[in-house]
C-alpha cells in the first residue's frame, strides 16, 4: 500500500492517504514535546520504537475483543490504518496518582487509586486540551451519550487488560489517554498506545519509563524507550 497525499501533521505523527479511500498510512516522527509544546526536541528512534509497541499492543487489543483502527505495520515507521472522523475528546484512564492529578488534589504521587478514574479531555491544542465533563460534551455536540456509554465502556475494559499485560512485563500501568474515531458506524480506538501517552513506572523501584523522562530531564531518554520496546516486543 503506497502512501500518497500529506492530510495531516500533528507532534509525534503524520497522517497520508492510501490508494484506498478507507485506508490511511501514520509515519512516527522522532519529534518530543511537553507541556502543550512550550519544550520541543528530539529521542533518537523514537517513531521507530512507538511505532512497533503500539503495533504490539494493539494486536494483543483486537485479539481480546477491542475493535482498533489497526490494519498492520507496514515499515519501521509506518502502520497501515482505518481512516476515522475522531472524535475530539482525549479519554485518560488513571491507575496511580501523578502529574495532574496529584496537583489538583493534593495527593502523594504514586498513591494507588482503589478503583481505575477516567477524564475527559476536549482536543483542542490551541486551547490546552482542557478537562471537561459530561455535561459538556452534551451541551456542544461533541459525542452523543450512546458514543459516551461506549467510550467509558471500552475506557474500562482496555485498562482491565492493559493493567494485567504491562504488569507481566515488570511494569506498573500509572496513566494513560485513549483516542476514539467513528469509522462506517462503529467506534474504534485510534492513536497509538506507547510511552508518549502513558506513563508507565518500573513495578519494583517506581523508576519512569516514559515521556517524563524527556519532560522532566530525567535522562536516559532513549534508553528507556528501547527497554520498554524490549519488554513488549521481544516476548
Amino acid at each position: 500500500m503506497k502512501r500518497l497525499e500529506k492530510i495531516y501533521e500533528g507532534k509525534a505523527k503524520i497522517l497520508y492517504t492510501t490508494e484506498d479511500p478507507n485506508l490511511i498510512i501514520q509515519y512516527f516522527k522522532d519529534d518530543a514535546t511537553a507541556f502543550n509544546g512550550v519544550k520541543k526536541g528530539t529521542i533518537v528512534d523514537k517513531g521507530v520504537v512507538n511505532n512497533h509497541i503500539s503495533s504490539v499492543i494493539y494486536q494483543f487489543l483486537e485479539k481480546n475483543g477491542i475493535p482498533t483502527h489497526f490494519v498492520e505495520r507496514v515499515s519501521e515507521r509506518e502502520q497501515l490504518t482505518k481512516k476515522l472522523d475522531i472524535i475530539p475528546i482525549e479519554l485518560v484512564v488513571r491507575n496511580v496518582v501523578a502529574g495532574s492529578l496529584a496537583k489538583r488534589m493534593g495527593r502523594l504521587e504514586g498513591e494507588a487509586l482503589k478503583s481505575p478514574i477516567l477524564e475527559f479531555y476536549y482536543k483542542d491544542d490551541d486551547l490546552g486540551d482542557p478537562m471537561i465533563n459530561e455535561y459538556h460534551i452534551r451541551e456542544f455536540g461533541l459525542a452523543t451519550d450512546d458514543e459516551m456509554a461506549v467510550l467509558k465502556e471500552r475506557g474500562f475494559k482496555i485498562n482491565d487488560l492493559l493493567v494485567g499485560y504491562f504488569k507481566e512485563r515488570g511494569i506498573r500501568l500509572v496513566d494513560y489517554k485513549l483516542e476514539f474515531g467513528r469509522n462506517n458506524g462503529q467506534i474504534l480506538l485510534g492513536d497509538e498506545i506507547s510511552p508518549d501517552g502513558c506513563r508507565l513506572w518500573n513495578i519494583k523501584t517506581n523508576e519512569k519509563m516514559d515521556k517524563d523522562r524527556f519532560r522532566f530531564d530525567l535522562g536516559k531518554v532513549e534508553e528507556t524507550y528501547q527497554e520498554v520496546y524490549h519488554l513488549i516486543c521481544d516476548r
